[in-house]
Parts: structure tokens; sequence; C-alpha cells
């Protein structure tokens, strides 16, 4: 399975700190916010990630991740010209897509949980699509889905005025090589965007939307305001000051996940060292 991190748009809920740089690039605590999301696709072992970009936006993204090969992955990168919607992204990557699955992330959503990436190893050859759901207090601020009694979708609507449900639809999605067809015959919704719901839609229809609902074990923000950006940062610091960890590290990951050795990862250190997040890094050499 391969990976798409969609990083475009244009933030204008955290004007005007998006007016000068891209959203997915401001620091939750000690790292740029992408890495949270790249960091789930490593976990899982999805390593050819395509990143999808604003015009504008699109070389700082190259230099802060290169094409990957430091880490053990494959990195490409794409434009997204206008904020069309998160649907789009399909279309854009479907060469890079090929006759694979794909996993979507939002370059936005934060997920810390153990649970998750095995979710996403046993799913990597399903058929259909697979969406993450999680329980929350202000359901009409998220895509929702109504569930049965035995936990299968029964709608799935975007932004309800009145929701059917508290299980909002997490920016995390899993789909057949068929979404790419499905993404080409949307039509685009009221606000002028090729919505992913659409997409999730056409698989309901077809008897083939699968809901995983996510518990507490697992931690997830929608770093799209300024109180989830802060709420976000305040939940990092004090797991990795409490705990001694370092949530999104992909370096460590990389290094851990056996996708580099322990030289590569001295490489990788070296320019950090005289940040907190390099002398981490050295920890692990050191303790190796």
């Amino acid at each position: 399975m391969k990976g798409i991190i969609v990083a475009g748009g244009l933030g204008t809920r955290l004007y005007p700190l998006t007016k000068v740089i891209s959203k997915h690039l401001l620091p939750i605590y000690d790292k740029p916010m992408i890495y949270y999301p790249l960091s789930v696709f490593m976990m899982a072992n999805i390593k050819q990630i395509l990143i999808i970009t604003t015009p504008t936006d699109n070389d700082q993204y190259k230099r802060l991740l290169g094409n990957g090969t430091q880490l053990g992955c494959h990195f490409q990168y794409a434009v997204q010209n206008e904020p069309n919607g998160i649907a789009q992204a399909f279309i854009i990557g479907e060469k890079f897509i090929d006759n694979d699955n794909i996993a979507l992330i939002l370059g936005d959503n934060f997920f810390y949980g153990i649970d998750l990436s095995c979710h996403l190893q046993k799913l990597t050859n399903s058929d259909g699509a697979y969406i993450f759901t999680y329980e929350v207090s202000n359901p009409n601020c998220y895509g929702i889905v109504e569930l049965d009694r035995n936990d299968k979708p029964i709608s799935i609507e975007e932004k309800p005025n009145e929701p059917k449900s508290n299980y909002a639809v997490t920016g995390l999605y899993l789909f057949d090589n068929d979404v790419i067809n499905i993404a080409k015959n949307l039509q685009q919704s009221h606000r002028g965007e090729y919505e992913i719901t659409d997409i999730n839609k056409v698989y309901l229809q077809r008897n083939k939307l699968h809901v995983i609902k996510l518990d507490k074990t697992v931690v997830w923000f929608d770093m799209g305001t300024f109180q989830t950006l802060n709420d976000t940062s305040q939940f990092v610091r004090s797991m990795e000051i409490e705990n001694g960890i370092n949530i999104g590290c992909i370096e460590e990951i990389a290094y851990k996940k056996s996708y580099i050795d322990i030289y590569q990862l001295k490489k990788l250190s070296e320019p950090l060292i005289n940040s907190e997040y390099g002398i981490y890094l050295q920890n692990i050499i050191n303790g190796s």
C-alpha cells in the first residue's frame, strides 16, 4: 500500500500565521506538524508516500523532507493549484497510485496510539474503503457517520446541522484502487470542492464502506484551529517530558523499523545536535 499526505489548502482558520507559512509546517511542540501524520505511515510500513502541497509551499517541503531515502522511504511531491477539496488528491496522484491500494491522511491530523499502525498493516490489501471514527462532543464540526447496532454504516454526512451520531470521521482513510475512478466522476459540492465524504458515500452505496471505531486508547486531534494547535502541543509536551519519548520522531521510527542503520541515524542527527531533538537522537545512538 502507498500513502498520500494532503498538505495543501490555505489554512484560513489560522490566519495570519498561515499567510506566511504552510499550516502543516507550523510547530507542534518540538517538530513540524507534518512529522506526525508522516510518522503514522512510517510506523505502518507505508514507505512510498506522495505529499500534495500548494504551489508556493512545495519547495519548503522538499527542503525539509527531501526524497525520503535518508529515512529508508521514497517521497514524491505534487501540487494542488487550487483548494478544490481532498478528493482531488486521487486524481492528482493517479500515476503515483498506479494499480495499488492507497492510504490517505490529512496533514493536520494527529494520531497517537499503539493500535493504529496494526490496523493499517492488516488492511493493506483490503477491498472497499475503510474510515476511522472517533467519538466527539461537537459532531456538527466534522463529517459524521451513523452506525447500526452492529457498527455498520447507515449514512455519512459532512458537518450536519442535526448530527445522527457523535462518531466523527477522522482524517485517515484506506481505499482500494477503484477510488481513482470514483474521484474522476464526482461532482463539485455547493462549496465548489470535491468532497471525500462523497467518495465514502459511493462506497456506502456499494456496501463496501467499513468503519473502524477508535477508542480512547488512541488520541486524535484535528489541528485546524488555534485551540487544537495548542491542545496538541500541550499533549505532546506532556507525554514527552513525563515518559522520556519523542512522539512523531521520524528518524527514530526509521531506525527502529530497520529502514536505516545506526550509521545513517548518526548522520541524520549531526546537523541537529544543538537542538533538544538532536540530543534525543544522540541518546538513542549512545544507547545502541
